[in-house]
């Protein structure tokens, strides 16, 4: 196996294949990027038995082959080589001298054979999304997803709402959810749940020259298609959360908040909360005003906003990192926080219209 190749081109795809790689696997041949060289050009693969990914770039290739490297060590040799162009040749003995200009590195490498066959999307559905679109909908939803050690493994998801008019992104844990709704065409109607880590891992390949992403949607993965980068993740199956029969019809408590100085106000309460400690911030509602307070070890916070309410006044508990992350998602000047009393979710509307809906469970607060 001997080819050259661009160091740059070589270097991005390198780490951008890195995504999908497991970082401390029992398997060495998962830490590894499959390389084969064909005239064709450079097929490289990356998969940790749930994201595989795949990339082929131009060579010159003057022996075909195969083989599998360290992707860390991969990088970090590209990364610290300063010339245009890098030669590979590989061995019987697996043995790969890696040159460009007066550096060279031998480096072992793994067999191809070892390294698993990646999963194919059969009787797919095929869906065109927009990039712009697919990044600000992801972004805006991705925070309210569950960790990866969650009792309920879809909701690490995101759920992928396919409608005849529009489409839906839904995040949620438990204590939090953020809907995110966009009118774009796409297609059949469906549904469907990716891992939050993988369509995260999808939307930062994508660069401001893609004007599309396309979705092939099979019975038990999902493929994905940008900048010439074909991603495969498997669905994740489970019942999600009805978060529509969760959403009351009506609010006793209104406030339209301007959503910069609100968040303001929280993240100066929040210098004295330690997340590890999980102390509820006390919202007071009454006479035009929220007064945020706070005590906790390192001392007490109080802050308060004026703005105009409508309905009842109470004092509720709640999350301020939760609350922060749906302001600071929400991509309006402007929003409507509504409130069903203190033992009820917090809930973020727009102001007009319907793009996106962020609420927050209450916490309860200590008996002072």
């Amino acid at each position: 196996m001997r080819f050259l190749v661009n160091r740059e081109k070589l270097c991005e795809a390198v780490m951008n294949l890195s995504r999908a790689i497991s970082t401390k696997s029992t398997f060495p041949v998962l830490e590894g990027i499959y390389m084969n060289a064909t005239k064709d050009g450079l097929k490289m693969m990356a998969y940790n038995l749930e994201i595989g990914m795949t990339k082929t770039i131009d060579i010159t290739c003057a022996e075909e082959g195969s083989i599998v490297f360290k992707a860390k060590l991969l990088g970090d040799i590209l990364r610290s080589m300063t010339c245009d162009t890098v030669s590979f040749e590989v061995n019987d003995r697996l043995v790969c001298k890696i040159k460009c200009g007066s550096t060279m590195f031998d480096v072992m490498g793994m067999p191809a054979s070892d390294f698993p066959e990646m999963p194919t999307v059969d009787d797919c559905e095929r869906l065109v999304f927009p990039c712009e679109n697919l990044k600000d909908m992801v972004r805006q939803t991705i925070f309210a997803t569950a960790q990866a050690d969650a009792q309920k493994p879809v909701l690490t998801g995101l759920l992928f709402e396919i409608e005849e008019d529009n489409v839906k992104i839904i995040g949620v844990d438990g204590y939090r959810l953020a809907v995110r709704k966009q009118p774009i065409k796409l297609g059949k109607p469906m549904t469907f749940v990716i891992s939050a880590k993988t369509i995260g891992e999808v939307v930062k390949i994508i660069t401001e020259e893609d004007e599309n992403i396309e979705f092939f949607v099979g019975r038990r993965h999902v493929a994905m298609s940008v900048d010439g980068y074909s991603i495969v993740s498997r669905k994740i199956e489970g019942d999600f959360i009805d978060y529509k029969r969760i959403m009351p019809n009506s609010f006793s408590t209104q406030c339209k908040v301007n959503t910069k100085q609100i968040a303001s106000t929280i993240e100066r309460i929040s210098l004295i909360i330690n997340d590890q400690l999980k102390t509820p911030m006390k919202c007071r509602i009454e006479n035009d005003e929220i007064v945020f307070s706070c005590a906790t070890a390192l001392g007490r916070a109080t802050d308060s906003y004026k703005t105009e309410i409508t309905g009842e006044s109470f004092e509720i508990g709640i999350n301020n990192r939760f609350l922060l992350d749906a302001l600071k998602n929400c991509d309006s000047d402007e929003v409507t926080m509504n409130f069903n009393g203190p033992f009820s979710s917090v809930i973020m509307l727009p102001t007009e219209g319907d793009d996106f809906i962020y609420m927050v469970m209450p916490m309860r607060l200590k008996a002072e």
